[in-house]
């Protein structure tokens, strides 16, 4: 054997010591980190352009030590960030990155099976579809009954909205599709538009539902434009409920829309990629009532379950709905499972090569217990409370949407200024909050007014974080005010 033949394949395949070894110097780090959470800025301290240009480099001919290149991501990569895993993260949705499902990604990436058909590893598909049997079961679908629910597992909630477009498109309308209407309201994450072009509708087609003062859907706004549509010989197929929507938490009248969509014959649609985990709660369970009528939903548990980012679902209340949209056979595939007692996902979404996300989420589901998430969700629901009622005591706050899961958007709003003014004064006060690097929130419009969130979602944040969050919002609010000149 040539000896650069020999060398390439020796750092191929490590042996034990030196995995261990690469390991450890992983862990070590990892470790450190985590611990230091706490203590790490909620945000970025410097320009983006200039963090990324810092560690800018060409990939090498030849190899580079480890260590230092566990330096570089370590120390200058990763602060350079929204630092999304800390408790001090409140803007847009967090997602936690809970440890077990690192520790369960490192084990499904070193065993490498492949998952894409059923034959493949059919003991490890199953896990995964035990775990997605019980999201089923949580949304309020018999798996036991007929027709039989199902489900995958996504990269995000983008993408299992689009397979739910693209499932609903074959479900309900013809080949010839371009008349087809969506409709979803002005809070409905962009992810569904997009979602919508993507699986070939113009853009127009997709309608935009007005909302009410606590910016959920308006029912009666919605039934005018199907009949609007009808009327123009437009196919009303598709409606999205929100179970908790990315700006303001907002869940809409989910029975409702439902109860709407089975007299219309729509294909009824749920996101809940940040409410839906808030069902094993029985607050939860009181406001998202209804989901059980929807034809899919999509869930992120790199959201409300907190597992690191990479993992989202979509539940279907029948699964061969998802395998009349997808499954293509190939004379190089091997034979499918028998009819209706497994799951095979390559004839259930788009992927036949994917990542074995599952044990990232049955190994957590398993190892903690479904009690251990519920307490925690009901957690973020207390403290968000603890948000709302300190937020009113401050002066000049406007409250725009109270918190109908663990969402508060707010601005300040003293007397005297106009719109655009009032505007500005918000963008400042946000700057002033997210510079004392203590929490980390996000701005939005809501109906045309800019205004600040507060999102309590990630495990690691408490009632501590959250006192910093008001004592930070209470400062920045008497430095932007108090320099208004009139």
């Amino acid at each position: 054997m040539e000896p650069a033949l020999r060398r390439a394949q020796a750092r191929l395949e490590p042996d034990a010591a030196e995995m261990r070894r690469m390991v450890d110097a992983a862990m070590s780090r990892i470790i450190d980190h985590i611990g230091s959470l706490p203590h790490q800025p909620a945000g970025p301290t410097r320009p983006p352009a200039e963090a990324a240009r810092a560690v800018r480099g060409a990939i090498p001919e030849e190899g580079r030590d480890l260590e230092t290149l566990l330096d570089l991501v370590f120390d200058k990569a990763v602060p350079e960030s929204f630092n999304s895993a800390g408790p001090g993260y409140l803007a847009y949705i967090p997602g936690g990155g809970l440890f077990h499902s690192a520790v369960a990604d490192l084990v499904a990436d070193a065993i490498n099976r492949y998952t894409g058909v059923w034959q493949a590893a059919p003991a490890l598909v199953q896990l995964e579809a035990d775990a997605l049997d019980w999201m089923c079961t949580m949304v309020g679908y018999d798996v036991g009954g007929t027709p039989r629910p199902g489900g995958i597992l996504t990269s995000g909630g983008s993408i299992a909205n689009l397979v739910a477009i693209v499932t609903a498109r074959r479900a309900r309308l013809p080949e010839d599709f371009l008349h087809g209407v969506l409709y979803a309201s002005d809070q409905t994450h962009h992810s569904v538009a997009k979602a919508a072009v993507l699986a070939g509708f113009p853009a127009r087609n997709v309608r935009s539902v007005p909302t009410d003062d606590r910016f959920r859907m308006d029912l009666e706004a919605l039934r005018g434009m199907v009949a609007e549509d009808r009327t123009a010989g437009r196919a009303p197929f598709f409606v999205v409920g929100n179970a908790g929507s990315t700006n303001t938490g907002a869940v809409d009248d989910l029975g409702g829309i439902g109860r709407f969509a089975r007299e219309e014959g729509l294909w009824y649609h749920i996101d809940a990629a940040y409410g839906g985990f808030f069902l094993l709660t029985e607050r939860g369970k009181e406001r998202l009532r209804g989901t059980e009528a929807a034809d899919s939903v999509t869930l992120d548990p790199h959201k409300g379950l907190f597992l690191p980012f990479g993992t989202g679902a979509l539940v279907v209340k029948d699964r061969d709905d998802l395998v009349r949209a997808h499954a293509v056979d190939a004379d190089y595939l091997p034979s499918q499972p028998a009819e209706g007692e497994f799951a095979d996902f390559s004839t259930m979404s788009p992927e036949l090569s994917r990542p074995y996300r599952g044990l990232g989420l049955w190994l957590p589901l398993q190892a903690l217990g479904v009690s251990t998430f519920r307490t925690a969700l009901d957690e973020k629901l207390d403290l968000a409370q603890v948000v709302f009622t300190g937020i009113q005591k401050l002066p000049h706050i406007e409250v725009l949407a109270a918190p109908q899961l663990s969402v508060t958007a707010f601005r300040l709003r003293p007397p005297g200024l106009d719109d655009e003014a009032l505007d500005r004064l918000n963008e400042r006060f946000l700057a002033a909050v997210n510079r004392r690097q203590r929490v980390y929130l996000s701005g939005t419009r809501l109906h045309g007014r800019f205004a600040l969130r507060v999102c309590i979602l990630t495990h690691r944040t408490h009632l501590e974080r959250v006192e910093m969050c008001l004592e930070d919002l209470q400062g920045a609010a008497e430095e932007v005010l108090g320099a208004i000149t009139v």
